[in-house]
């Protein structure tokens, strides 16, 4: 898919994704389990456990295991069952940022010689 003459947004690789059973067993049963901790956490957050100094450190414990378990079931679902793609991005150069023309890159002549530098330096409305 790949060629020398590509443009802004073509797709440069493709690779679908995986998909295997096993990671889709793996992410229910991880969901399942971060859905019980969700609910651990809520009862006990409502019943006061917070209270307590090791009922805090244990509702501490239970929100990072929350987010662990998130992240390893995003990350399970990144990895097995979305594609692979890279597109194409090119860097502009300068120019092109200023919305200049590439024939007016070097700019403009200011004066014919130095002479006339020389003049409009000591008269700056010289041959306006």
């Amino acid at each position: 898919m790949s060629s020398t003459g590509s443009t802004y947004g073509d797709i440069h690789r493709y690779e679908p994704a995986r998909e295997s059973t096993a990671a889709a067993i793996a992410i229910v049963l991880l969901t399942i389990l971060e859905i019980g901790f969700v609910f651990l956490f809520a009862y006990g957050f409502v019943s006061g456990w917070a209270l307590s100094e090791f009922g805090n450190m244990f509702l501490g414990g239970l929100l990072a295991m929350i987010f662990i378990d998130l992240a390893f079931v995003l990350a399970l679902y990144r990895k097995e069952f979305l594609p692979d793609v890279m597109i194409v991005k090119k860097r502009r150069r300068k120019w092109e940022d200023l919305y200049i023309r590439e024939d007016d890159v070097d700019g403009t002549e200011f004066a014919d010689g130095a002479w006339d530098q020389v003049k409009r330096a000591i008269y700056p409305y010289y041959k306006r």
